[in-house]
């Protein structure tokens, strides 16, 4: 970005690859439909954030897909991916996205509801 020479693909020879997200743990134990509900209000208010809503659009459907899908979406967005989990990444206009762990996979504490 700024430098005419640069671009996504030089530096190590290949763009990241999307990965799943490490085994992490929520503060406190959640239920699935808490689990839900969060990640709901996050894609819902995660355009305010700033960026673009069809990357906001691209990211959540790359969250929500498996990783080969997941791979193309954030491909053929233009998604800079700087972590392969996905939590940091940039459009091609330099817009930061953040995105938490608890919308790109489940917590190792995840109460099972019967």
């Amino acid at each position: 970005m700024g430098c005419a020479g640069s671009s996504q693909t030089k530096g190590d020879g290949a763009l990241k690859k999307v990965r799943k997200p490490k085994p992490w743990k929520h503060p406190q134990p959640l239920t699935k439909s808490q689990l839900l509900q969060l990640r709901e209000e996050f894609w819902d208010t995660a355009p305010h954030y700033g960026g673009r809503k069809e990357i906001w659009d691209a990211l959540r459907a790359a969250a929500e897909a498996d990783l080969s899908l997941a791979q193309a979406i954030v491909d053929s967005a233009g998604v800079i991916v700087q972590s392969a989990d996905l939590t940091i990444c940039y459009d091609e206009r330099g817009a930061k996205y953040e995105l938490p762990k608890y919308v790109l996979s489940e917590p190792t504490n995840l109460i099972r509801e019967s």
